[in-house]
């Protein structure tokens, strides 16, 4: 059983990490490992959501079994990590910054040259979106495209009346007549957004929008529908486990366009227009003194990009089960090595 001695508010805990798969692990000696990891310790920075803690332990692993580092875990904020990393060099690396929501700290620190991205965190798919249950788009093929929800919300409701009434769902259990749009809560800025991409494709008089009070009634909303194969339409984001749950599809939305998405996210948007969400991304950022001392670490961070839908995976394992995300990142480790052993390929 490995361990990690964590400092809060002055006074030390060992922190039990669980046993994972050592079977491919080269045997570096301690000089090697010194310079293949700077000759110090590797901070990694854990923040407050639970694919970054999965990312710094997935990554931490790695390194400590690939390369022999040292690896030491610290959590924290966005910007105050990277205010950080630019003044002191700690943490060494932040596996999942979203830089964009940072901007006026990362442009400051950016100029410090003390910190750099290496890769993006995450590969594959947009990271927030408009999705369709997959059973809705093999009854209606037409709905891949935003564009495309106008012209078939009746065939919609056809198809998935047709469905229930095959599988002896009662005509009043079948819901609303309306095809249902289950959005955010009120109090989030993605309401403003899908209310305004509702108005710019013609939508919003023809579906039912539906704001949960929270996540968990989101989340549950989704589920139900999906469940009962009731027509609907929900915005999500990713990394998620509930896009993992279910066999979902997410609908082309067409470019981003940068000066139209600002009126969307207005509440007196006066001509919204169809856009896709903003690209905005997480990447892996590094301190400067990885890529000077301990260059084999940089080469691993620049692959280590994960795919999207394997992290959804990893969220929904804990959603089977009360499992604590250091158990996550080490099942992840044993069981894909398919998914991350290019990331180590070559690397002494």
């Amino acid at each position: 059983m490995r361990a990690v001695m964590v400092w809060l508010a002055g006074v030390s805990f060992i922190w039990p990490l669980p046993a994972y798969s050592n079977d491919s692990v080269i045997d570096l000696s301690v000089a090697s490992a010194e310079a293949a990891c700077g000759g110090r310790p590797i901070s990694i920075v854990q923040m407050q959501w639970p694919s970054s803690v999965i990312l710094a332990h997935i990554h931490g692993i790695i390194l400590e079994t690939h390369l022999g580092c040292d690896v030491q875990y610290v959590s924290g904020d966005m910007a105050a990590m990277a205010s950080s990393m630019a003044t002191t060099g700690e943490p060494a690396i932040a596996p999942e910054l979203w830089i964009s929501r940072i901007a006026s700290i990362w442009n400051s620190v950016l100029g410090t040259g003390r910190i750099r991205t290496s890769a993006p965190s995450f590969s594959g798919g947009g990271f927030e979106g408009w999705f369709l249950p997959a059973h809705m788009v093999e009854l209606v093929p037409e709905l891949r495209e935003a564009l495309a929800i106008e012209d078939n919300l009746e065939l919609m409701l056809a198809s998935e009346n047709e469905q229930q009434g095959e599988a002896g769902v009662s005509q009043g259990a079948r819901g609303s007549e309306r095809v249902r749009f289950i959005s955010c809560p009120k109090s989030w800025a993605c309401s403003v957004i899908n209310k305004n991409l509702l108005a710019a494709y013609g939508l919003s008089d023809l579906v039912e929008i539906v704001e949960p009070a929270n996540r968990f009634e989101m989340d549950t909303l989704i589920a139900q529908a999906v469940s009962s194969r009731l027509p609907v339409i929900f915005y999500y984001w990713q990394p998620n486990a509930v896009l993992a749950q279910f066999d979902f599809v997410a609908l082309e939305m067409g470019e981003v366009n940068s000066e139209l998405f600002k009126c969307l996210a207005q509440i007196d948007c006066s001509d919204p227009q169809p856009s896709s969400f903003g690209g905005e991304k997480p990447f892996i950022v590094s301190s400067d003194w990885i890529g000077e001392e301990a260059p084999q670490v940089l080469r691993y961070l620049q692959r280590a990009t994960m795919p999207i839908e394997e992290m959804n995976r990893i969220l929904n394992w804990q959603s089977e089960g009360e499992v604590e995300f250091e158990e996550l990142a080490a099942r992840f480790v044993a069981e894909r090595e398919d998914v991350w052993h290019a990331w180590v390929e070559g690397l002494r």
